[in-house]
């Protein structure tokens, strides 16, 4: 625990300041804050009208929420979500990078904005729609390259995010994009058809939310839809910029739908939004037979966007560059940033000639208190978020900008793996409040995107600065376990090794060998590898996990395939991959070895014989059997009682659990579940017996490395989560999967 307090405790710092300051929102402002939209969510509570102006999805958790209190209480859970948000992102972050500072910064927006906070409080629909990206972004891409099941959720969340706020669908696009990208799979033949599974399995996911919504909005309006927004959306942003003359001189029903006030005097898109086409009685001019105000509005906005298209975007752009200003204020003609800030007296707003009456019997009847609001608590708060407790917009343009770059791989962000989760997070924040400037410009559209754009600034700026996930070389540590293969990394590392070899470059004899910072010692040890062993060539392939030296360029060059793994994730997972990749390429047995020099690469003959002869599925050597040259008494012993173990738990006798020089079928070792990205080769060695494989051991040769340090860190660590890959595996191999086992073993043993 303290390891672990030690390690995050620049999140403990922020949230604990986080809380602090949720603790004085939701006391300062009692029983909450209540906006405009706020009545129209209430109003619809009971109804849970699908084509009322706001989505339904909000309405539906008021509804449950009042079940278990009042107003208060919606902004107190409103105000957990906000910091489990922020402790989901800086988890997330991780999943991509070690940095828990950048982790921390990630999670600081969400934590201290006052903007957040205000908006937390507010019985408003933002942070549930937060949480809904958030879950979307953690099963896109919290656990490696998506599979269709994942896609399949983030579509449905996306869908709810949809009913929760319009703007949702917009994270479609990014989503659709990442799925095609993500692991590289679009550079590969077969590839495609992952791509197609997980792209049909998103959406799957979006279909079986919004269509049953969209069959019961037919089923109350008689109409197709998913929102009660329709024409008034467009037509507040097209009636700022409308030039009436070119609109069509045929049709004077449009004509009605153009403000009399002249171009440079028009005035605000919410005005024309809410309290022009807003109004019930609005146009006073009777409409042509057959068409309706909406079917107008829609026409209307479509012709002044064809015929006025530099002016429609001109008019967008500059609403979206306004989130990148580094001062929160209201421009001209723009919805008040006062309506998301903190008040010293409560707010009232505006809702007609019985505003207060309508607040204070509406609160009442839910906590039976009339609105409030302390003053000392409320004054501190507007002083803390009106000097600077708030993001800065040049900030989020940074994180904008790093998440780019990462996303189209400049430096070394084109081998990070990271380029595609960067693109989903920085895309979907971009894309989002483009779509919203497309509407009308509100800082609180831009909220959301303080759960996306930093985490993709952070993604971005690791892949750029070459930031991996974990530290490299610290064996004694415990990485966490491997996703199913292939992962992200292993699909844009095996389309890689396509593109520069092709489909099928590798003989059926192949040599894998992992590597990680191996410059010095790894063209030797290629160099000295057989050519061929019986009538079979020897290809050899060497994995570089993600070295930083010049390995992949020294091992090509000594002649052999090289395919590069984008960040350092362990020796277990670069020889997963390299078994995948070597029996895709052709191969139908497999040797490994080590790129230290600690194997005679001439006894490969002996190892590989009893394959050949079809006497046995997995050869392995033995020093025990052999002869080693050892530098430690811990690992001595260690080699003989992991070999007792071993002997135990699968009732044969074992002399070496962990010699690296060893021959297999390719079927066979592609067959085994392989998670362990460190303490691999136990967990290998049991799979292949619980598939009943014919195992023989060898007398071998072990040296001492001939070149550079070990990477297996102190040996009681090491030891200690030696034992724990053993027993974990044995009872997954053994125990869990006892019915499974007797198939496998009858393909791998044929």
């Amino acid at each position: 625990m303290t390891a672990f307090l030690r390690r995050h405790w620049l999140l403990g710092v922020l949230l604990a300041g986080g809380v602090t300051l949720r603790v004085l929102v939701w006391l300062a402002y009692q029983p909450a804050l209540l906006y405009i939209d706020t009545f129209r969510y209430l109003n619809n509570v009971d109804a849970l009208r699908p084509h009322d102006l706001n989505p339904v999805g909000y309405a539906a958790v008021l509804k449950v929420l009042f079940e278990f209190g009042g107003f208060s209480f919606v902004a107190a859970v409103q105000h957990v979500l906000g910091v489990l948000l922020a402790v989901a992102l800086y988890a997330l972050t991780l999943r991509y990078t070690s940095r828990t500072w950048l982790a921390a910064l990630v999670a600081a927006p969400v934590l201290l904005d006052a903007y957040q906070l205000q908006i937390e409080e507010m019985i408003m629909s933002e942070v549930w729609f937060q949480a809904l990206l958030v879950g979307a972004l953690w099963a896109l891409a919290g656990r490696g390259e998506p599979t269709w099941q994942r896609a399949g959720l983030a579509g449905m969340l996306i869908a709810f995010s949809v009913l929760t706020r319009t703007i949702g669908i917009t994270m479609l696009v990014p989503m659709a994009v990442y799925l095609v990208l993500a692991g590289g799979a679009w550079r590969g033949r077969a590839g495609w058809r992952r791509i197609g599974v997980r792209l049909a399995g998103g959406a799957a996911g979006v279909t079986a939310v919004l269509l049953p919504y969209a069959a019961y909005f037919h089923a109350v309006s008689g109409e197709w839809g998913l929102s009660g927004a329709t024409g008034n959306v467009l037509y507040g942003r097209t009636a700022t910029v409308a030039d009436c003359a070119q609109l069509p001189p045929d049709d004077p029903a449009l004509q009605i739908f153009c403000p009399d006030e002249p171009l440079d005097d028009r005035r605000a898109i919410d005005y024309y939004t809410h309290y022009v086409y807003g109004d019930p009685d609005w146009p006073e001019q009777e409409l042509p037979p057959g068409r309706t105000k909406e079917d107008l509005a829609n026409e209307f906005a479509t012709e002044v966007i064809t015929n006025q298209p530099i002016a429609f975007t001109a008019s967008v752009l500059g609403d979206f560059v306004k989130n990148f200003d580094p001062i929160k204020r209201t421009h001209a003609k723009d919805v008040p940033a006062e309506r998301w800030q903190f008040q010293v007296t409560y707010p009232y707003y505006n809702l007609g000639p019985e505003t207060l009456e309508r607040y204070n019997a509406t609160v009442y009847e839910r906590d039976g208190i009339v609105p409030h609001a302390d003053t000392d608590l409320s004054g501190f708060l507007r002083a803390y978020q009106l000097n600077g407790g708030y993001t800065w917009g040049p900030a989020l343009a940074v994180a904008s900008l790093l998440g780019i770059l990462a996303t189209v791989g400049v430096g070394r962000a084109r081998h990070s793996g990271l380029r595609s989760a960067a693109l989903l997070a920085t895309g979907s924040g971009l894309i989002m409040l483009l779509g919203s400037a497309a509407f009308e410009f509100s800082w609180r559209y831009q909220i959301p995107a303080l759960v996306l754009l930093p985490l993709g600034g952070a993604l971005g700026l690791a892949a750029l600065l070459g930031w991996r996930p974990e530290r490299p070389g610290v064996a004694g540590g415990r990485r966490p376990t491997m996703d199913d293969y292939p992962d992200a990394v292993d699909s844009e590392a095996v389309a890689e090794f396509r593109i520069r070899y092709g489909d099928r470059p590798l003989t059926p004899l192949v040599v894998v060998i992992a590597a990680y910072n191996e410059a010095r010692g790894i063209a030797g040890v290629v160099r000295d590898m057989p050519t061929a062993c019986g009538d079979l060539p020897v290809s050899t392939l060497v994995v570089v996990d993600g070295a930083t030296d010049d390995t992949a360029q020294v091992a090509r060059e000594a002649g052999a395939y090289v395919c590069v793994a984008g960040r350092n994730r362990g020796q277990g997972a670069a020889l997963r991959l390299g078994y995948h990749l070597a029996h895709e390429c052709g191969a139908e047995y497999l040797v490994t070895t080590d790129a230290d020099g600690q194997y005679d690469n001439h006894e490969m003959p002996m190892l590989v014989k009893p394959l050949l002869d079809d006497t046995a599925d997995f050869v392995t050597g033995s020093r025990r059997l052999g002869s080693y040259q050892h530098d430690s008494a811990i690992r001595w012993l260690g080699v003989r009682v992991f070999s007792w173990i071993a002997s135990v738990l699968t009732l044969r006798r074992i002399t070496d659990t962990s010699f690296g020089f060893r021959a297999m079928r390719a079927d066979l070792a592609t067959s085994v579940t392989l998670r362990e990205p460190q303490y691999q080769s136990s967990e290998l060695l049991l799979g292949v017996l619980a598939r009943r494989a014919r195992l023989l051991e060898v007398p071998m040769t072990m040296r001492l490395r001939s070149n550079g340090a070990s990477k297996k860190g102190r040996s009681i660590p090491y030891g200690a989560n030696y034992a724990r890959v053993m027993l974990t595996t044995w009872i997954r191999e053994f125990v869990l999967r006892r019915g499974t086992r007797a198939g496998r073993a009858e393909r791998t043993s044929a």
